[in-house]
């Protein structure tokens, strides 16, 4: 099974709730966009800053996924968000996390956010504790 099938068939509850759709998946890199819905929003209607770091946090969990020797799992146990845009409700939002570290116990991944015409919207690092 390729990995993008597999993230897909993984079926992650709040990804779907966020609307998240994954369009590519390697151990090197996972792509996904999202539509940013009225229910994702802030004032005066662009992502809210929550709804940015839950995406990027589905990314790098899917990506630490796709890392992890038979059996072990994974959590979250830092996330550091640089805000640069705003992504207006209607746009589409793009995704790229890639490694930083990828050990044995933790593994580290930059997700850069934009929007589908290339606006840079937000950086994210997160750090995943291997479980």
């Amino acid at each position: 099974m390729d990995q993008l099938q597999r993230l897909n068939e993984y079926q992650l509850p709040f990804a779907k709730v966020l609307g998240l759709r994954f369009t590519a998946a390697s151990e090197a890199s996972v792509k996904a966009e999202m539509v940013v819905k009225p229910e994702l929003c802030t004032r005066p209607d662009i992502l809210h800053g929550g709804a940015v770091m839950a995406f990027a946090d589905t990314l790098g969990a899917a990506a630490t996924v796709l890392n992890l020797p038979e059996g072990k799992g994974t959590t979250t146990i830092e996330s550091k968000t640089n805000f640069v845009g705003p992504a207006p409700v209607g746009s589409t939002v793009v995704g790229e996390t890639t490694p930083i570290h990828r050990g044995r116990r933790t593994m580290v991944w930059t997700t850069r956010i934009t929007t589908a015409e290339g606006k840079l919207v937000a950086v994210v690092t997160q750090t995943q504790m291997v479980l």
